[in-house]
């Protein structure tokens, strides 16, 4: 059995044509060179595709079936072409991005959709590590960007970019020690602490640490959760806390010290000895141009 892509193309575009005449047009061939496809994929099948009894052709049960499965085919050579000329323009095949939690995830169905939209034969994976956890698979060729909050000495071969600040706050649950009067540093230091925690065991997990008792967790919705039980207290990004459902039982304490946001630094980051593609390049230029970051550091 020999199927050709013409022979499906004529089939497809005379049941949507709804005549063979029609199908001629759109295809710009002779009506002859149409209905000799379709009568040749019907020899080739040993299935009857249109019913001609009348004055125009009729899709039978095994046309109606079999149309399903030939706009598949015909898809698909659509995308194999699409995937060759992308390959002609050295577009990458595929891309991994790595972006720390941190960054606001409302921003990311946008810039996706825009990115699926441009490069729809590359490869997509996002993964969302956390702190150090991004530069290092960065480092590690396990990255091609990266998104992650600023490391205080970032590995000398990858290049960086600043792209915003995102706030952390300062929460308790409602029935915690500190919900209930004026905060002193010093307090701040006699109560459990809950930091956010990567897995490379760097540096960076210490930076937010106050408390003399801390737990390590990977997962800041689930840091939100122990703070509304009253387990201790934390650092968490505001987006995080205003889409959480434990939000209505979380309380920001009266600070003496302190307007109660600590501003984080997001950079991308990429490295320096790997060629980008146009692909990633787009990527790099599209996250140092979103907006729903600050660009400026907050005061007061």
């Amino acid at each position: 059995m020999t199927v050709s892509l013409d022979q499906l193309e004529a089939f497809v575009t005379a049941a949507e044509a709804g005549s063979f005449s029609a199908a001629a047009r759109r295809l710009r061939k002779a009506q002859s060179a149409v209905s000799t496809q379709v009568a040749n994929l019907e020899t080739d099948l040993g299935l009857a595709l249109f019913s001609r009894e009348g004055r125009q052709p009729v899709l039978t049960p095994a046309g109606e079936r079999l149309l399903a499965e030939a706009r598949v085919v015909l898809e698909r050579r659509e995308h194999f072409l699409g995937v060759a000329s992308s390959l002609d323009r050295r577009t990458e095949l595929r891309l991994v991005v790595a972006i720390d939690q941190l960054y606001p995830e409302r921003a990311l169905g946008g810039l996706f959709a825009e990115f699926a939209e441009r490069f729809p034969f590359v490869e997509l994976e996002v993964l969302f590590p956390l702190m150090d956890d991004v530069s290092q698979l960065v480092r590690e060729g396990k990255a091609d960007l990266g998104v992650m909050w600023q490391q205080e000495a970032l590995p000398t071969e990858l290049g960086f970019q600043t792209i915003g600040w995102v706030p952390l706050k300062l929460v308790c649950g409602r029935h915690h020690p500190l919900a209930k009067a004026r905060v002193e540093w010093e307090e701040l230091k006699r109560h459990r602490q809950i930091l956010i925690s990567g897995r490379g065991g760097g540096r960076e997990k210490q930076r937010l640490r106050v408390a003399a008792e801390v737990w390590w967790v990977e997962s800041q919705w689930v840091i939100l959760e122990m703070v509304k039980h009253g387990i201790g207290w934390a650092f968490v990004a505001d987006h995080v806390i205003a889409n959480s459902a434990a939000a209505p039982e979380l309380i920001t304490p009266d600070l003496q010290f302190d307007d109660g946001d600590w501003p984080v630094a997001l950079e991308l980051v990429w490295h320096k000895q790997r060629p980008t593609g146009p692909a990633a390049e787009w990527l790099r230029q599209r996250f140092a141009a979103e907006r729903s970051l600050g660009r400026v550091k907050p005061t007061g």
